[in-house]
């Protein structure tokens, strides 16, 4: 079942509200996704040559102080760590990949949610508005956000397998349906060396689409393969570091709304999540046509 929820401020002066809206309609969500919930939030960009990632731990207590000595000793002076319960916000100067790496090999227990310039990815088990009060979505800005409720299908109610999920840089996916050939696609993804965490249909599916924005894609043109490469029903809201993009299965069997005014644009999986966004009696409200692909990008 799930429940999907997208955000794209048009007005700048809206995106100090990103959180706030984002949390309004993550809540509406909650009896389509009642296992876990996640968001992915595009604010803050780091400067030039600098990384952020977001990384879950096993578990609250974790020994964030040590991780943050590791990291100033090997790469930067100035690395910054801030953490919430059992997931953390790290910002260093270096090249992402060498960051990615070093976790890897020095902190295996740590699983890396995001990585890129702008993206911030938490998700955790239980109800929409326990994981909105435990990790202060509603304080958050930005231009732009995604957000998913579960209802566990496919996997396990682990916060590992919540969405979005998140294979290549400032790039997130969250999904509601079931694909049918992840299996197979996830064998050939991992020879062109992309990298999973789980065994979700879903993390398949963003994979997919950092392999081929790795093979010169644009995002529209990596959604147009998808929709040919990738079998079974879903619905996808797709985020980047500079907007987001909405796509429907060929058949159309997930249901979502899309709607847009001067000051933002929106999608959900049902329309009383975008019923809470100021300014709604005045949008443009459809459903998205099977296989078009609605986006959204900052200049």
């Amino acid at each position: 079942m799930c429940g999907i929820v997208g955000l794209f401020i048009k007005n700048p002066e809206l995106e100090k509200d990103l959180g706030k809206l984002l949390s309004d309609m993550l809540i509406e969500m909650t009896e389509r996704g009642p296992d876990s919930a996640g968001v992915a939030v595009y604010h803050d960009p780091v400067e030039a040559g600098a990384t952020k990632l977001t990384v879950l731990a096993p578990s609250g207590d974790y020994a964030w102080g040590d991780l943050h000595k590791g990291l100033m000793q090997v790469f930067d002076i100035d690395a910054v760590v801030t953490n919430r319960r059992d997931q953390a916000v790290i910002k260093v100067v270096a090249d992402p990949t060498l960051v990615q790496n070093w976790l890897q090999e020095q902190h295996p227990e740590l699983r890396i949610n995001g990585v890129g310039e702008v993206i911030e990815i938490f998700k955790d088990i239980g109800l929409p508005a326990e994981f909105i009060e435990n990790f202060d979505l509603e304080s958050y800005s930005g231009t732009h956000a995604l957000g998913h409720t579960r209802m566990a299908t496919e996997s396990a109610v682990t916060t590992e397998h919540s969405h979005p999920f998140s294979t290549g840089k400032d790039l997130c996916l969250v999904h509601n349906g079931s694909l049918s050939n992840h299996n197979r696609l996830r064998d050939f993804l991992r020879t062109q060396g992309i990298k999973f965490e789980t065994d979700n249909d879903s993390e398949v599916a963003a994979g997919y689409l950092t392999w081929r924005m790795h093979e010169g894609d644009s995002l529209d043109e990596a959604i147009k393969h998808a929709i040919e490469d990738l079998d079974g029903f879903y619905t996808f809201a797709i985020g980047s570091k500079d907007g987001f993009a909405v796509v429907t299965d060929p058949i159309g069997a997930k249901p979502a709304v899309m709607a847009e005014t001067d000051d933002w644009a929106a999608m959900a999986s049902e329309f009383r999540s975008i019923a809470q966004l100021p300014g709604v009696e005045n949008a443009r409200i459809w459903e998205p046509k099977p296989t078009e692909i609605y986006s959204w990008y900052r200049e």
